[in-house]
């Protein structure tokens, strides 16, 4: 790929350029990619108050997804056969973020025969990976190299929310290729793109793009997918029309736990690009929303959208008295084994990852600036019906 001489501002025409130059491609697939980027792009010029760096950082992370973009389209085009492969019922985990579902993704991406998308493959997904240089492959040190540096510049973070390249991904890593996608307003104060994201986007081609990448990842390196993420919660029927015969795994936790471990990473990670990020501000962007995620996901299973034998619900609680048993009543569910050889693995990989290892991540409901009587009885709903602890 050729180097772009100068950064591209926040301008759709001057990205779209840029990604072309440096990618030498000029098909970018589907145009529904462009009303995303254009909300997008009015957004981080109008309301997100970046500083020098978010104003260098916000146009290099949309060039990262065009070209991104344009590659994946590119190795389809050349190779139809890609879009074949099939995505058989995959085990989606939906709860919401700060729930347990970043290392109990890590956890089922213990045993050989599952397959989650890592890091490093999300980030550099092209050429697609090969079984032989998986585990090898230079882009793996590229970006964590790349991550290294972020965790200089914000050692907290660590604590807050472990990365690695060999790491397990969510999928808005490369949903963010179609711009209908939640890892924006994680990064940046967008209020108005996360209220039409979530509430007005059509998800279709976001997951359409979803289907796209994960089968150019497994062309030669195959194994039935385990995904993760919360952001899927807003859009539960269309992440279901692409995949009928999906499970789901929810964790349901206290929502004000929730809130304010999600206020505090993203104020942190917002904290680099603009000097106004504060827990505060991102509470109030982000709790409402997050309440209608959780009713939405009580409407899914009162309506019919979630069917009750796709479905497992493993509470937080649960999870972090017992995770090798809820890994384990994962694969009763799928009617599959636990082998004990994967379970060893799943035992090292805890023993090696405890929660401490980083440090903790302290934070406070209080620091969100929201009244905790009145946020639990928005919650109220979501609340009994998955019979949630409040953790105090």
């Amino acid at each position: 790929m050729a180097p772009v001489a100068t950064t591209p501002g926040l301008d759709a025409a001057q990205l779209c350029e840029a990604a072309t130059e440096q990618a030498g491609l000029g098909d970018f697939g589907s145009p529904t990619f462009r009303v995303g980027l254009d909300r997008l792009l009015d957004g981080l010029r109008g309301e997100a108050n970046l500083n020098d760096i978010g104003r260098m950082v916000a146009p290099n992370v949309l060039l990262m997804y065009l070209v991104n973009r344009l590659l994946v389209t590119d190795w389809h085009n050349r190779h139809p056969e890609i879009a074949d492969g099939p995505i058989t019922a995959p085990i989606i985990l939906i709860g919401m973020g700060r729930t347990g579902t970043t290392i109990l993704h890590d956890l089922l991406g213990q045993d050989p025969d599952n397959r989650i998308p890592r890091t490093w493959e999300c980030e550099r997904p092209v050429p697609p990976p090969e079984r032989a240089t998986y585990t090898t492959d230079p882009r793996i040190d590229e970006v964590q190299a790349g991550i290294d540096m972020a965790h200089e510049a914000r050692p907290a973070l660590r604590a807050m929310h472990p990365m690695g390249a060999r790491l397990g991904q969510e999928c808005i890593r490369f949903t963010g290729c179609e711009f209908a996608s939640l890892i924006f307003g994680s990064q940046f104060r967008l209020p108005s793109y996360l209220d039409w994201v979530t509430n007005e986007a059509d998800m279709a081609p976001t997951y359409r793009w979803h289907r796209a990448f994960l089968q150019l990842l497994q062309w030669h390196q195959p194994g039935r997918w385990m995904l993760k993420s919360g952001a899927h919660l807003w859009a539960l029927p269309a992440l279901l029309a692409e995949y009928p015969d999906a499970v789901l795994v929810q964790t349901p936790r206290d929502p004000l736990r929730v809130v304010a471990s999600l206020s505090s990473l993203f104020a942190s990670i917002r904290g680099t690009g603009s000097d106004d990020a504060s827990i505060a501000d991102v509470a109030s962007e982000w709790a409402p929303a997050i309440a209608d995620a959780l009713d939405r996901s009580v409407d899914a299973r009162l309506d019919g959208t979630i069917k009750p034998d796709r479905v497992l619900d493993v509470p937080f609680s649960r999870y972090m008295r017992d995770p090798i048993g809820v890994v384990r009543s994962i694969y009763e569910h799928v009617g599959r084994e636990l082998k004990p050889d994967v379970e060893d693995r799943i035992g090292a990989f805890l023993a090696d990852n405890p929660r401490d290892k980083y440090g903790l991540h302290h934070y406070s409901f209080d620091d969100t600036g929201i009244d905790p009587s009145e946020y639990l009885d928005r919650t109220k709903r979501y609340r009994e019906h998955f019979d949630v602890d409040h953790e105090g």
